[in-house]
């Protein structure tokens, strides 16, 4: 009697695991034939169109706002300067600062101290 249910124990579990791996194999043959690689393609190049798209519209929005800050720093540049005092100066505000530490590609002269 215990031989018998050990048998149909292993028998079950033989079955089991065979059917198991063939829908693996089934499932790993759909995706690598040409029409399951055909459409992981199409489905990726919509998402990528998608995601391009979301970021050229980040960007058209970031480069609006930088415009009008451009755009109202111009105006403040034109702003006409007090009769009779100092002459008008450029006043731009910067975004961004670059800090260039490589001094030891440069030769360092009087001349390159100056900024000419």
């Amino acid at each position: 009697m215990r031989r018998l249910f050990w048998l149909t124990v292993g028998a079950g579990a033989g079955v089991y695991v065979s059917h198991r791996v063939k829908r693996r194999v089934v499932r790993f043959t759909q995706a690598w034939s040409p029409e399951g690689v055909a459409a992981r393609a199409v489905s990726t190049g919509q998402g990528a169109g998608e995601r391009l798209r979301h970021f050229a519209s980040d960007v058209r929005t970031e480069m609006r706002a930088r415009e009008e800050e451009l755009r109202e720093a111009v105006r403040m540049d034109q702003a006409p300067p007090d009769a009779g005092h100092a002459p008008a100066r450029r006043v731009l505000r910067a975004r961004y600062t670059i800090i260039d530490h490589d001094d030891h590609d440069h030769d360092t002269t009087d001349h390159d101290k100056d900024g000419h």
